[in-house]
């Protein structure tokens, strides 16, 4: 099955790595063999006609890709969509929840071409979210995007398999492991500057970490469970939005004294006829199902009708993680999973 990459940056380099590790678990319990043939960055790129795949001849972990002589500048998606037989287009290029580009567009002409799509990157669907669904439909290929949805978590996985049958009255989720991780060190007795500053050298939270810590990020991925769970054609404009970094100093020290935490929650519960959707700050007691959830770890937990409270925590920030939910979606899309 042939698949083409797009975006070469931690979690790219760690699916195509991911590739490698799973080769034999892939093809004796999946009847899979997935064939790297093309890897793309903001550059250009690499393409291969070899059926043994770009990840049997490069060097996944640290080398670029324009170190290697068949490096081709400027090479794009749609220069390689239409001239490789259709498998999985697999796109992780950096999320724009306001544009959706580059990997809007990419994603479009993947579909349009006959390609399955599993994608990292929440941008495209944030901001069109049912067109790109109706697109899949049309050319009868799987969109499939578990990597935009908390990763490792398996948000939609639970809601759209394990809850099957039940009617889902209320979601709540912590959904960003770098927000959490900072309120966990907070809840220690870290001021927010200072954690701040160490989630960003270890890796956890970026130079720019803006739509993390302001909730927009949580904001997101709430979009793509409401609408793909609820069916609620939710824009971001409707989810009220409110992050951690105007949270009082004394909140949390208040709020541990209590034996409560303070966890940033992206929420979807019912008003009537309508649903309200938003991210906040809230101070939860040991009882709520996500007290537990600490460091760069995630949950969430459906109230239903018939099954009661379901909650799955875990899924913390990684790389290594992300890869893996694409390629569970992968699995999905080709494989009967007993």
């Amino acid at each position: 099955m042939p698949l083409v990459l797009a975006g070469f940056g931690h979690v790219g380099r760690a699916f195509g790595s991911l590739l490698l590790d799973k080769e034999v678990t892939l093809r004796f319990r999946y009847g899979l063999k997935l064939c790297l043939q093309a890897i793309l960055n903001s550059d250009g790129g690499l393409c291969s006609s070899a059926r043994s795949g770009l990840d049997r001849v490069i060097d996944i972990g640290t080398k670029p890709l324009a170190a290697y002589p068949n490096w081709r500048p400027g090479l794009q998606p749609q220069d390689v969509l239409g001239k490789i037989n259709p498998g999985v287009f697999v796109e992780c290029t950096p999320s724009d929840i306001q544009t959706g580009e580059p990997g809007l567009g990419d994603i479009r002409t993947a579909l349009k071409t006959g390609w399955h799509v599993v994608t990292a990157n929440k941008g495209p669907l944030v901001v069109d979210f049912q067109g790109l669904r109706n697109l899949a439909r049309r050319n009868h290929v799987s969109l499939k995007y578990s990597a935009a949805t908390a990763a490792a978590l398996p948000t939609l996985d639970m809601a759209l398999y394990s809850l099957a049958g039940t009617e889902v009255l209320s979601i709540e989720g912590i959904l960003n492991g770098t927000s959490n991780y900072i309120l966990t060190r907070i809840g220690e007795g870290t001021g927010y500057a200072a954690a701040l500053k160490e989630a960003q050298e270890k890796g956890i939270a970026e130079h720019d970490p803006k739509l993390d810590v302001e909730g927009w990020d949580t904001a997101a991925k709430l979009l793509l469970i409401g609408n793909s769970v609820l069916g609620l054609g939710l824009k971001l404009r409707d989810i009220a939005v409110e992050g951690i970094t105007r949270i009082p100093p004394e909140l949390p020290a208040r709020a541990k004294q209590e034996g409560k935490a303070v966890k940033l929650i992206g929420y979807l519960t019912r008003a009537g006829s309508h649903w309200r959707a938003g991210v906040s700050p809230r101070a939860i007691d040991r009882s709520h199902p996500l007290f537990g959830v600490v460091g760069t770890n995630k949950g969430i937990s459906f109230t239903t009708d018939t099954m009661g409270s379901v909650t799955a925590t875990g899924g913390k920030s990684d790389p290594r993680g992300a890869a893996a939910a694409l390629l569970k979606d992968i699995i999905h899309i080709f494989a009967r999973v007993q």
